[in-house]
């Protein structure tokens, strides 16, 4: 059976799309059959694995009005195991019309789109934009499960109350199953008494919903550190795991795809 995993966060920069980048390429690094959906506008997750918006001609955009199907843009990247549906900053339309519609079907675009090819796949990571909106709720419905990324930083709980409670609401309403995989800590700063702080405040309201290797160990968690080698990656196109796999952001990374695999 695919799991459908959406990593979410309404906040800008908390780390979602490189979560987004690295989870599913380690994921297909550890034998894994792996699609990123990127419904991101910003397509930074299309981006990230190296595919300039002027190289592919169809795009998630197209699947959400209806003129191709998903399996028509999906693309190879890099790893063999690890396959792309691309964003384009043309998605931004789809958000008006999806906002100005009051069919529930319209809320069901991905999920059905996703029926075609969830056979092929062991997991389906969904990259979605930091808002709340439709698109962001076509990615809930669609999913299984949520992952959210906490930056270390300051108001980094911020606005997590407003995720849940969507999250919340989609449950009750137009997807019974879907629940929170689990919150993960990022751009951690050893030497910042800030980041250590907020780890402290995420243990203390989320200690039953953070990601560990060995479950025996209740203090231990995964955190994603702040890398310099995690930052630059995007920039060449490339995950983390393929950039400098020994890198303590692509260790952190693969630890988050063992926790997943148990």
């Amino acid at each position: 059976m695919s799991e459908i995993i959406t990593i979410a966060n309404q906040k800008g920069g908390v780390g979602k799309t490189t979560t987004a980048v690295n989870l599913a390429a380690s994921l297909a690094v550890a034998e894994k059959k792996v699609l990123l959906v990127d419904v991101d506008p910003q397509a930074n997750a299309t981006t990230g694995l190296g595919f300039k918006r002027s190289t592919y001609e169809y795009n998630i955009y197209h699947v959400f009005i209806d003129k191709k199907k998903l399996s028509d843009i999906i693309l190879k990247t890099e790893l063999p195991q690890l396959h792309l549906a691309p964003s384009n900053i043309g998605l931004v339309g789809i958000e008006q019309e999806l906002a100005e519609s009051k069919d529930n079907e319209t809320k069901l675009v991905l999920k059905n789109q996703l029926k075609e090819v969830i056979d092929e796949y062991d997991f389906i990571i969904i990259d979605s934009p930091p808002a709340l909106g439709n698109i962001t709720i076509n990615a809930f419905v669609a999913s299984d499960s949520v992952i959210i990324p906490i930056q270390c930083e300051f108001y980094a709980l911020e606005g997590v109350a407003m995720v849940l409670n969507t999250i919340k609401i989609i449950k009750r309403t137009l997807n019974p199953k879907l629940k929170i995989r689990g919150f993960l800590p990022t751009m951690f700063s050893a030497q910042n008494n800030l980041s250590k702080d907020v780890v402290a405040d995420i243990k203390q309201n989320f200690t039953d919903q953070l990601f560990r290797l060995d479950n025996s160990k209740k203090d231990e968690f995964i955190i994603i550190p702040r890398n310099i080698k995690l930052a630059e990656s995007p920039s060449y196109g490339k995950p983390i795991i393929l950039f400098d796999i020994k890198s303590p952001g692509s260790v952190a990374y693969q630890n988050l795809a063992y926790s997943i695999l148990g």
